[in-house]
């Protein structure tokens, strides 16, 4: 079997793709969230900034809630002993408030990127 010496430009080429493969294989951060009579515990999460997030909203009460953001522009109903799994981000630091639709006064929340 011969082997060719590798050019500069496919010497360049196979680094740059052996720098990206651990990135695209990374699996995103994972995020939990219980609702728990009608409320979101814990109520504010804290996110890595500028990076994809894997939230799992995990309903613990028998009835539905829906989780909602116009500033994540989410919204997701989660049955009642069900389990969800939400996707946000790339978000740029700040904050990001959410809420549960079907009992708004009590399911507050909020997502801070930083």
């Amino acid at each position: 079997m011969r082997c060719f010496p590798l050019s500069p430009l496919h010497t360049l080429l196979l680094a740059a793709s052996i720098a990206v493969v651990p990135q695209v294989l990374a699996a995103p951060p994972l995020v939990k969230i219980e609702i728990r009579d009608h409320l979101f515990y814990p109520s504010n999460v804290k996110i890595p900034a500028n990076t994809k997030v894997k939230l799992v909203v995990i309903n613990r009460d028998p009835t539905a809630e829906e989780f909602e953001s116009y500033e994540l522009n989410r919204e997701k109903i989660i049955p009642g002993g069900a389990t969800s799994v939400i996707f946000i981000g790339p978000l740029p630091p700040g904050e990001y408030p959410f809420f549960g639709e079907f009992f708004p006064r009590t399911a507050q929340g909020k997502v801070i990127a930083e």
